[in-house]
């Protein structure tokens, strides 16, 4: 597992590095959020990327998007070798996930509070249409000071679309700014069941993901550290959209070898 997950960090490093682009501590943060997901609860075909019966994943944070291209390539909805031409002009693999280009990916996102609204709006059609697949999104802790997240977890509540996770990379990064404070109690009292968990915790996260909650959507708040695993980026502001040098790289990489 270590070797797995240090595999797929090098490989999000490695791509910052190559185009001068990238945020990678917010990828870094929601890495074994990703995992457990793809890994274990998502119902998915790579080689059919948009079946109908598939479970819907949204990543509303758009700009942590490395993360979620080092999956997508794990998982074979795409070539590994796209990740190092990321961000370049001819490339599939843009600063934030673009639907119309890469496989797997449901919504175009990057704006923050636009893409927890879209799932939302998915998982009221699929209860409609009675599709019994699920709707899964990922959105930040500072994406929640967005009007449109707390429309969306008002909606959701209401209409007690249990077929809807929202999970919160609450990393704090935003604390220095305005603090969010009790955020589960907050999702409860638009009548959701909440969780809080150690966001980097991939036996917390899986308990998590399959808590019951009948007639209710479900939110899961994950204690995260942004630039989990590296010395040089953890809960350092200067890294939030900085490529490292080769000097930087190196000694990044070597921490995970």
């Amino acid at each position: 597992m270590a070797t797995r997950i240090n595999g797929l960090k090098s490989s999000i490093v490695q791509a910052s590095f190559l185009s001068g682009e990238g945020h990678i501590p917010s990828a870094l943060s929601i890495l074994d959020i990703l995992i457990v997901l793809y890994d274990r609860v998502l119902k998915f075909d790579p080689k059919k990327p948009f079946g109908p019966k598939r479970d819907r994943f949204v990543l509303s944070k758009g700009h942590g998007c490395l993360g979620l291209y080092a999956i997508l390539a794990d998982k074979g909805f795409f070539a590994k070798k796209h990740l190092r031409s990321f961000g370049q002009f001819t490339s599939i693999l843009g600063g934030h996930p673009d639907s119309l280009k890469i496989p797997g990916v449901e919504v175009s996102t990057g704006s923050l509070g636009h893409g927890f609204p879209q799932a939302v709006g998915m998982a009221m059609g699929m209860k409609i249409a009675k599709n019994k697949a699920r709707v899964y999104t990922l959105i930040g802790d500072g994406e929640s000071n967005e009007g449109t997240a707390w429309e969306s977890a008002l909606l959701a509540g209401h209409y007690k679309l249990d077929n809807l996770v929202c999970i919160v990379d609450h990393n704090h990064s935003n604390d220095r700014a305005i603090s969010m404070g009790d955020v589960a109690s907050k999702f409860k009292a638009f009548g959701w069941t909440a969780v809080t968990i150690d966001g980097h915790s991939q036996k917390e996260i899986y308990r998590a993901l399959k808590t019951p909650h009948p007639m209710k959507p479900l939110v899961i708040v994950a204690e995260t550290i942004k630039g989990c695993g590296s010395t040089m980026m953890t809960n350092n502001p200067a890294w939030h959209h900085k490529s490292p040098t080769k000097e930087e790289y190196e000694a990044i990489i070597k921490e995970w070898r």
